[in-house]
């Protein structure tokens, strides 16, 4: 697809407007609302994927966005983890990273799929071996 431009988004965006009262999700792909809502949310999503970009979140953000979920505290969570209040922040601040084992109980403690933060621990050992190789 060519690069969509800033007015062919505007179009889609005022289109998907228009379009997403007149279907749902009994609405069958081959009706012709639907297959035009198709290609204009594709028009919208490869101008949004450009200019737009959302990288992947970091376990500082996870962490932050699990405590306000439950309404809990830094203070609360490293009371329990048995650590200083200030190295919570510290890790949701970017300062340092927990280790896996406090990053274990961190998910289990804040429900975070753990799975999602071993990804990140994976993506960060990756780049950091392709960048000692270079």
């Amino acid at each position: 697809m060519s690069k969509v431009t800033k007015e062919q988004y505007e179009f889609a965006r005022t289109k998907i407007e228009e379009l997403l009262p007149l279907v749902n999700g009994d609405t069958p792909v081959t009706d012709k609302n639907m297959m035009e809502l198709t290609i204009v949310s594709d028009v919208v999503e490869e101008y949004e994927m450009e200019h737009f970009p959302i990288g992947k979140p970091t376990i500082g953000v996870l962490i932050k966005n699990a405590l306000e979920e439950k309404g809990m505290t830094q203070k609360a969570l490293a009371s329990i983890l048995r650590v200083s209040p200030s190295r919570i922040n510290d890790f949701i601040v970017g300062r340092s990273e927990p280790s896996l084992k406090i990053a274990c109980q961190i998910c289990y403690i804040l429900n975070i799929p753990l799975g999602v933060v071993t990804d990140i621990y994976t993506e960060e050992l990756k780049a950091k071996s392709e960048a000692c190789m270079v």
